[in-house]
């Protein structure tokens, strides 16, 4: 694989440049060169070939900004097309019964990666967009991926820093293990005004046909309401998506046949 006189290899730069994108929707080729560290001739001819493949465009304006082929591309890993698909159903039920946000989220790292999400006219404000990442601490989902993570990861985690969004985050690192621990124990996870103010979110785990948690099955409501009669029907939906992965999961259970590490203490 060609390298630059950087020695940064062509893959690492195709990167560089795509992580751009996270920080903003659409840029310039100098832009890009300046964000990245490349030289300018270098940023337009990565920047042409990969226009030339769709995996970028270039608006009316010459901007550039992700193209639709590298969407199409994600669409198509096995492990998020076979999730959203058993989990639609499920989630056209639950948000029918919430009227605000229903979402599917999965871990990446340290982080949460939200796969699907399906909202209500006048629902509340939501930062858990399709595609955006929210540290796995500051949000419900998280905290449901985390108590299923490696050790590994929840050292990482509880090593800190812990990023505080709003007041509410949890940045304690005792808090966030007692935090974590109750979610095992309880089969769900609440997080209030954790990443806005004015709303609280509340997941499940969402497992596979080998009993582990590969993702989490969460709603975002307004913080003023009571989330307790809103349990039932998410955990009834994260069983049934759970079932639809091939997990072996009981009416009123959400433990199986896991592979997750043990209790946290």
């Amino acid at each position: 694989m060609a390298r630059s006189t950087s020695g940064d290899s062509l893959l690492t730069r195709v990167m560089r440049i795509l992580e751009v994108f996270g920080e903003t929707p659409t840029t310039t080729v100098t832009e890009i060169a300046a964000r990245t560290g490349l030289p300018v001739a270098t940023a337009h001819r990565l920047v042409g070939e990969m226009v030339g493949f769709g995996l970028l465009e270039r608006d009316e304006n010459k901007r550039v900004r992700m193209g639709v082929r590298l969407w199409e591309l994600s669409l198509r890993s096995h492990r998020v097309l076979g999730l959203r698909e058993a989990a639609r159903p499920y989630m056209e039920d639950l948000q029918s019964v919430v009227h605000q946000h229903v979402q599917i989220s999965v871990r990446v790292g340290t982080e949460v990666l939200y796969i699907e999400r399906l909202s209500s006219g006048g629902a509340v404000a939501n930062i858990g967009s399709i595609a955006a990442r929210l540290p796995i601490h500051a949000c419900s989902p998280g905290l449901v991926l985390l108590a299923h993570a490696p050790e590994e990861v929840r050292a990482a985690v509880l090593a800190g820093p812990l990023e505080a969004l709003t007041p509410h985050s949890l940045t304690d690192p005792v808090q966030l293990r007692r935090t974590v621990a109750t979610v095992r124990r309880t089969g769900f996870a609440v997080a209030p005004a954790s990443i806005n103010p004015a709303v609280k979110g509340v997941a499940v785990p969402l497992r596979d046909g080998t009993g582990a948690v590969v993702a989490s099955l969460s709603i975002v409501i307004p913080m003023t309401q009571d989330h307790r009669p809103l349990v039932p029907a998410l955990m009834a939906a994260g069983r049934g998506v759970s079932r639809a992965m091939g997990a072996v999961v009981a009416d009123g259970e959400d433990v199986v046949h896991s592979t997750a590490p043990a209790p946290i203490e």
